[in-house]
């Protein structure tokens, strides 16, 4: 099976609302959340979805599965204190429903504007090597800074980076294991899953995803995704 882990625990502290998490803010009516949930509910070879959400929204989270006809979420738990951690309730959970022999789909619940296409060549790359991290071409100069002077250090071909983004996707049974290993040897802070897969020793592979496959983190982001949102909706209009 494969199976869709969203991760929407996190509190948006960059995005600076006083009145909800950014993943919950309203656009044209429907959550930032649910835009999300709705590529993975809509795509036929997803089979479930596990959703992870604050501890303290769990109720709110599940208002608005039922509300909007999400089906295919089979759980929805509480994350943790730190993003590994939120991660790791979702895969567990996964696990515990569905055992080793799966490919689960790791996304934040904050990339909206993720699309079929890219769900597809993931499942078909993960079911090929065993992984695949979705990717865009970095399209700006990458350097390294030199903490001690203030300096620009060592700079990138921009033709060889990409940027990692999301869905990170791997067979259940390997991600879990890894994170296991993460908390016996108390190894808590890993950037994303990727990190955490390579840092034991997992040979990933790519997936080339759209550039406006973005994470809403600053107010920025979120008019870019209205922007997105209603060009898209301009287009149907006129019939392009």
């Amino acid at each position: 099976m494969n199976i869709a882990i969203i991760f929407a625990g996190g509190t948006g502290t960059r995005m600076n609302t006083k009145s909800r998490p950014k993943q919950f803010l309203e656009m044209h009516g429907k959550p930032v959340l649910i835009y999300t949930l709705e590529h993975f509910q809509n795509h036929p070879q997803i089979d479930h979805i596990i959703l992870v959400s604050l501890a303290s929204w769990l109720d709110y989270a599940a208002e608005l599965v039922k509300k909007f006809g999400i089906t295919k979420v089979s759980a929805i738990v509480p994350g943790g204190s730190t993003g590994q951690e939120s991660i790791y309730h979702g895969i567990k959970k996964a696990h515990e429903l569905y055992g080793d022999k799966n490919i689960v789909l790791i996304h934040d619940g904050v990339r909206p504007l993720i699309d079929e296409e890219t769900i597809t060549n993931c499942i078909d790359v993960t079911a090929k090597n065993g992984n695949a991290i979705t990717v865009s071409p970095a399209i700006e100069t990458i350097f390294l800074k030199n903490a001690d002077q203030g300096e620009v250090g060592e700079i990138f071909d921009r033709s060889s980076c990409f940027m990692a983004k999301a869905p990170q996707c791997f067979l259940l049974g390997d991600i879990y294991e890894a994170h296991q290993k993460a908390i016996q040897e108390d190894l808590l802070n890993f950037i994303d899953s990727a990190s955490l897969m390579q840092y034991y020793g997992l040979k990933l592979y790519t997936v080339q995803g759209p550039a406006e496959n973005i994470k809403i983190t600053t107010p920025v982001d979120f008019y870019i995704f209205r922007a997105i949102i209603d060009a898209e909706e301009n287009l149907q209009i006129i019939g392009l």
